[in-house]
Parts: structure tokens; sequence; C-alpha cells
């Protein structure tokens, strides 16, 4: 123990002594390790961010979407989707009668356009959808103020609206209640007029946050929604959804549950040669996400690693020169009597240490990177404990592994031959 401290000792002077030449020796070491333990962090808080995201919109939840078949031939991509390939309502009601023990809800929507709600100087950008009742329990919708579209405004093809706080602050006063209020959207050359019956609590989703939030509140477009039918016949558009989004009910199995419900929605198809459906969970869809970014996260840290080897080169041949320049100093230990076994732990020791040293400051610097670039993508950072560790035990296996060779050629030099060195 007393021999190890007094190696640690000497290497440290020794690298005191030659502080330059040292941190040159290290910045390979320091590169490597920062770069894959920033790109760790980076990734780590967007699959975090990106999960939690899926998750609050429901990791319980199942898409069934429409397919074309596959024939001999392959699958024509001419063939054109008619009313009646669309999932209808009354399929929809069919399942729900079938189903309902295990489904708390089955949303649809229909994206109608981008637009402008406009009242004199006032304005605010807004994506209108077409949605059905269900709409609201599959996104988990806040609805402050008012109701949310109900059956008689879609049975009553209603020119009704549900609108977020955001258009409410810059479309109204501070004390008016938007409720009852009509709203004149202008749609490219269309102008619509629909009647507020609800607010809802505007929520910034995962694209919005990695795209950096840079439109203003005023500029900013939130989403208003209408009911399906009103969306179907303002835009003279087929009657029927492309795909649905099914809420399970929660202690369910969404993913045995997605088969099943495939299934029995493709028993409307078994006459249609061109269309089907195809069902996907949103928990398989996270854990694709995640294997995804790991397999990504891997790939780009082995790239960095690169840089590791060529600093563990450095270290060699930096331990090379120190071995070549402290040759008489070998020979006067090797001739008191000193073990081979302690000059090769002399140098191994000072290996480590350079390696240790870079190490740690890779890490300081991976981690303002990883805080820097999950800041820029407005990411919340998680510091990857595990890519520390990593990080600390592989930059001491890089000192052992490069040192040993110097550290072997300083403890086989003849004794004789070194204290005759100039």
């Amino acid at each position: 123990m007393t021999q190890l401290l007094e190696n640690i000792s000497l290497a440290i002077s020794g690298l005191r002594a030659n502080k330059m030449r040292a941190l040159l020796t290290m910045l390979g070491i320091i590169i490597g390790i920062g770069s894959v333990i920033g790109i760790v962090m980076v990734g780590d808080s967007m699959t975090n961010m990106m999960t939690s995201s899926l998750q609050e919109v429901g990791a319980n939840n199942i898409q069934i979407s429409i397919q074309q078949k596959a024939s001999e031939t392959g699958i024509n991509y001419s063939v054109q989707t008619t009313e009646q390939d669309l999932i209808s309502s009354d399929m929809i009601d069919q399942f729900m009668t079938s189903y309902g023990d295990v489904v708390d809800a089955v949303s649809a929507s229909e994206m109608m356009g981008n637009g402008r709600a406009e009242d004199g100087r006032k304005y605010a950008n807004v994506s209108i959808s077409g949605v059905n009742n269900g709409y609201q329990a599959a996104n988990h919708l806040n609805v402050m103020e008012g109701r949310f579209i109900d059956d008689r405004d879609i049975k009553g093809i209603k020119n009704v609206a549900v609108v977020s706080d955001k258009l409410v602050n810059n479309m109204f006063s501070p004390g008016v209640s938007p409720l009852g209020q009509e709203l004149k959207l202008h749609l490219g050359k269309d102008i619509y007029t629909f009647t507020i019956i609800g607010v809802y609590e505007y929520k910034q989703d995962a694209l919005t946050s990695m795209m950096g939030a840079m439109a203003s509140e005023q500029d900013l477009s939130t989403s208003l929604y209408i009911p399906i039918t009103t969306e179907w016949k303002l835009s003279n558009t087929m009657q029927g959804y492309s795909y649905i989004t099914i809420l399970t009910k929660q202690g369910t199995d969404s993913r045995a549950l997605a088969g099943e419900f495939e299934n029995y929605f493709n028993r409307f198809y078994k006459r249609n040669d061109n269309f089907g459906v195809a069902s996907v969970s949103l928990d398989s869809i996270i854990d694709q996400y995640t294997s995804m970014m790991g397999t990504i996260q891997i790939a780009i840290a082995v790239i960095a690693a690169i840089s590791l080897l060529v600093g563990g080169i450095g270290v060699m041949n930096i331990m090379l020169v120190s071995v070549t320049e402290r040759t008489r100093e070998i020979g006067t230990r090797k001739a008191l009597g000193a073990k081979n076994s302690a000059i090769r732990m002399q140098f191994i020791v000072e290996s480590v240490i350079i390696c240790l040293i870079g190490g740690l400051i890779g890490i300081v610097v991976g981690m303002s990177l990883g805080y820097a670039g999950a800041a820029l993508l407005k990411f919340p950072a998680r510091p990857s404990l595990q890519a520390i560790l990593i990080a600390v035990g592989f930059s001491m296996a890089i000192g052992v592994f490069f040192g040993y060779y110097p550290a072997n050629k300083a403890a086989k030099l003849d004794p004789i031959e070194a204290l005759r060195y100039e």
C-alpha cells in the first residue's frame, strides 16, 4: 500500500513538472469520454421526454388504420380509397357493443386545415380538426370551461368549436367569457363562423418542445376542434375514417387486444379486394422508439470512442518518451535493489493516473455538453450514472492497457546499460 501511494505521488509530481505535455496527452481521452457522455445524456433525455409524452397521450391506446392489401403482383398504389373502404360510424358502434367492457372510448379525427381566427386587429392561428365525442378521453384533453363536442353536435352537424386557452387570451379581453361567442375563421379563401362551446388547456407536446417553441404566444398555432360531421360537410369529403384510436381500460393488455381488434375490423373487409385494416399499440411504439434511440446512441458512442483509442496511443507514446527520459533513474533504482515488478507498477500507475485525470475532466466536459444540448432541445437533462462509471472504468483500463508496454520495457532495462545512458 505504501509503495502504491508512493507511485501515485511520483506520478502526480511528474504531471506537475510537465503540465502542458500531460494536458496534450490527456486530450484524446477528454474528447472521447466527453463525447460519449454528452451523447448518452442527450439521447437519454430525448428518449425520456418522448416516451413520457407518448405515455401521457396513453400507453394503452391502440390505432386502427386502413391499409392496402397486397396481391400476388404486390401492392397497387394507383388504387384510390373510396367511402366504402373507410371505417364507418356503424362499424365503431358495433365494435363498442362487443368490446365496451375493455374499451373506454374510440377517438376519430379528420384534419380540415390551418387557418386564422380574426376579429379586427386581434388574431390567433389555428389548426382545425373534425373530431368525434371520444377524442377528448383518448387524447386526455382538459376542458377548463364549457364542454367538449358530444353526440348532439355530431348528429346535428352544428357549427360549434372547442378552442384553446391560448386562443382565448389572444382573442378576448380579460374577464370576458368566450362561451357562446362567435368566432370567424379564415381558411384559405373561405370564412366560417363557429360558436365557442368549450375551452381546453393547451399543453406543449414533445414535437413543439423539440422545435424549440420558436413561435411567440401571439403567433402560436393551437388546435381548434369541430364536430367530425361538420368537417365532412364543409370540406365536402368522404364520410368515414382512415384511422381511429381506441382507448382501452386501465389494466388491460393493449398489445394482445391490438391483434384481436384488428381481426374484428377485418371481418368488415372480407369482401374488399383492395383494403383491410392494421393495428398497432402505442405501448409497442414506445418500445420500438426506445430500442431505435438506444441503437443510434450506441452507434454514435462507438464512433466517438475511436478518439479514446487515439488517446490511448498518445498515452503509450508519451510513456515511452518518459521511460527514455528517466532511463538513468530506472538504472539507479534497479541498482539499489528495486524489483522489475516495482518498476513496472510505477509506470503503469503513472499511465493510469494520466488516463484517470483525463477521464474525470472528460466527465465534466461531457456533462456540460449534455446539459447544453438538452437545454438547446428543450429537454430535461438526465446524467447517466452508468455511463459515468463506465467512462471512469474505461479510462483506467486504457491506462493499464496502453501503459503496460512502456512499463514492461522500463522493467526489463539492464541496470548497467541504464546507468551508462546519457
